[in-house]
């Protein structure tokens, strides 16, 4: 069969590996976005815990063995591109049996750092080496969907969750909110939880009865680029490196961390730390500053050969 040149320019380009992790994926998706190359997804997982571990005493030795994990592919592709730790074994020997570029989109921690390209979060403090290209937030690529309409001028606020590090506090989140309430009277309001959210928390948020509220365990759709879309601010918690990474790349709204409890230093208060000093945004210390500077996240494509 002979394929016209339409057809081949639609073949797809890019093999994405997840681990089922939206998070993780969408980082993925983002890079082909932006490259404009067509990409099919294909999950990835090690048949058992135990041979995820052997895969770092396979990697240290230079074995890529298919035999470790789970996924169907059965084409060639150019390039193989994962994030999140459960992907980033299977990249490398995928890549190498179709002598592909191999490339992840976070540091893989516990792998040799020998992948074609690594895109690393500043807030994981990469080493300098020529493959590895240094990043201030998670590759993002964001599309409005339609499912909020402001009618009339407008805040977002996105709410997540507790993680290993923050604790979501109901008071200190209400006091947050009431703030944010009295500061923008006259606004229109749009809210929206997360799949994180405890059930104490979306009982708080529907208490305000706000006039766009979205409860994700009742109503699981992500209105957040609406919000960076339409709003003129949007307020973050700050236990989501993902929705932040979204907010500081796409749209005009300013941008505020809410703060949440931790109880040290750590790789989310560093990277919200960073991007505030760089005016991407202001961490919420009871006062509002307009930042709104925003990431190209076209400009580290061109640092390296794809």
């Amino acid at each position: 069969m002979v394929l016209d040149a339409q057809s081949v320019a639609n073949m797809s380009q890019i093999l994405i590996l997840s681990d089922g992790r939206m998070g993780h994926l969408n980082q993925s998706i983002a890079f082909a976005r932006h490259l404009g190359k067509a990409y099919d997804i294909v999950e990835v997982r090690f048949k058992n815990k135990f041979l995820k571990t052997v895969s770092y005493l396979f990697d240290i030795l230079g074995i890529k063995s298919k035999v470790l994990f789970h996924t169907q592919v059965n084409k060639e592709y150019e390039m193989v591109v994962g994030a999140g730790s459960t992907t980033y074994y299977a990249v490398k020997v995928l890549a190498a049996a179709m002598q592909a570029k191999s490339i992840t989109m976070m540091l893989p921690k516990g792998y040799r750092f020998d992948f074609d390209t690594i895109f690393a979060q500043s807030h994981d403090k990469p080493p300098k080496q020529d493959n590895i290209i240094e990043i201030p937030a998670n590759f993002s690529y964001i599309e409005p969907k339609g499912l909020y309409a402001a009618k009339r001028k407008s805040i977002g606020i996105v709410i997540g969750g507790d993680n290993k590090i923050y604790t979501m506090l109901k008071e200190k989140l209400q006091t947050q909110l009431d703030f944010i309430v009295k500061h923008y009277q006259g606004y229109e309001i749009a809210i929206t939880t997360s799949p994180r959210t405890s059930e104490t928390i979306e009982r708080l948020i529907e208490s305000y009865h706000f006039e766009y509220e979205v409860i994700y365990s009742e109503n699981p759709i992500n209105p957040i680029p609406d919000f960076l879309d339409l709003c003129e601010t949007v307020f973050i918690t700050g236990d989501s490196t993902s929705m932040i990474s979204e907010a500081v790349a796409y749209g005009e709204s300013n941008v505020v961390i809410l703060p949440l409890e931790s109880q040290e230093e750590n790789k989310f208060t560093r990277f919200i730390d960073a991007l505030e000093k760089e005016a991407y945004l202001h961490i919420f210390d009871g006062t509002i500053k307009n930042k709104n500077k925003k990431i190209d996240f076209r400009t580290y494509l061109k640092e390296v050969n794809l």
